[in-house]
């Protein structure tokens, strides 16, 4: 008798936490379609997403093995996963089939301030120019560029990046300047900015010209959390704080998005956006931006797309998302260690094809 009582609540525990995995499930799917602005939390869910599919991929086949009630509704819950799991993690390495004729790389550089300990701010500044100028790129977009006090930035660039045009547009704080940073090979048609109400953070935006046509590249940089973990835990006050972060930066980037896809409409040719959405792939932000674009890591990256360095490789929040006249050959997320995100390097060939 005792056996089957706990035979029966065993059932009833794997069954309710079946079904909470589930709910969980659905609702990070719904993140990609409820605007943040209606309902903030349902980005949460879409945020935990690379740890709710693990679980619920063991209940499933847990269920499988038990023959439990379960495996039809975990079965059915988990289909969605097949067009949204390859955003976060690609088990094939793409073929070229076309030589690469463009490559653009987007860094969000973390302000100069996460790099090895004991380097400070100006000496990391010198090793990411070196890399970068290692990597080649037609185009570099930086994020969180910093410099500080007394360094000027069109000599600081000159001397770092002789060849390329710059475009930048940075903010003077107490300790330096920083901001949003663009350089090209490409030359620059024309360029400008847009920036947020009640942000520091900014979009740049350069005309380029492609052999396929007019090519309007945005560097992006969309509201932060701006949450410190390790405060979460030691200080008094920290969850409702946390709380109100999360709330107002969910709240603030469907607004920015907003405000570049406005201009992508003005736009003389077909847009390239890249940089640092703060947002997964399962997210209404990266889903709007996504529209008449392609994910380069989608359809050239190889293992995991992560881009945030801090929570690897439960974060991708970096992108570039590219135009019908750009096909991706490749897309790397190299772990270097120079910030507290890691560089989407892509490769593109031109395709040809008709504008947007």
């Amino acid at each position: 008798m005792a056996s089957k009582k706990r035979h029966w609540l065993s059932r009833l525990s794997f069954g309710t936490i079946s079904l909470v995995a589930a709910g969980l499930q659905l609702l990070s799917y719904l993140s990609v379609a409820v605007n943040p602005v209606r309902g903030w939390f349902f980005t949460l869910f879409g945020l935990l997403y690379p740890v709710i599919l693990p679980v619920t991929l063991v209940l499933w086949v847990w269920a499988l093995i038990r023959r439990s009630s379960m495996r039809l509704l975990l079965t059915l819950v988990l289909l969605p996963s097949l067009l949204f799991a390859g955003r976060f993690y690609r088990f094939t390495t793409p073929k070229a089939e076309q030589e690469a004729t463009l490559k653009v790389v987007s860094y969000n550089v973390g302000l100069f301030a996460h790099g090895p300990s004991g380097m400070g701010r100006l000496a990391l500044a010198d090793s990411v120019s070196r890399y970068l100028s290692g990597l080649d790129a037609d185009v570099i977009c930086l994020q969180e560029f910093f410099l500080p006090s007394g360094q000027p930035m069109d000599a600081w660039i000159l001397l770092h990046f002789p060849g390329y045009k710059a475009e930048y547009y940075v903010r003077t704080g107490r300790s330096g300047k920083f901001g949003n940073l663009t350089l090209s090979r490409l030359g620059i048609a024309s360029r400008g900015k847009i920036t947020f109400e009640h942000s520091t953070n900014m979009a740049l935006w350069t005309d380029v010209k492609l052999s396929s046509g007019p090519m309007r590249l945005y560097n992006c940089h969309f509201e932060s959390y701006n949450i410190s973990l390790s405060n979460l835990v030691k200080k008094e006050g920290a969850v409702e704080e946390t709380e109100q972060k999360m709330r107002r930066s969910i709240g603030e980037r469907p607004k920015q998005v907003s405000a570049v896809l406005e201009d992508i409409e003005r736009a003389p040719g077909q847009a390239l956006v890249a940089g640092d959405f703060n947002d997964t792939p399962l997210s209404y932000t990266y889903f709007r931006l996504l529209r008449g674009r392609r994910d380069s890591f989608v359809r050239g990256g190889h293992g995991f797309g992560a881009t945030y360095r801090t929570l690897w490789p439960l974060l991708r929040i970096d992108y570039q998302l590219y135009p019908k006249a750009l096909e991706a050959v490749s897309c790397t997320i190299e772990r270097v260690p120079w910030s507290d995100h890691y560089p989407v390097i892509t490769t593109y060939y031109e395709s040809g094809r008709d504008s947007q």
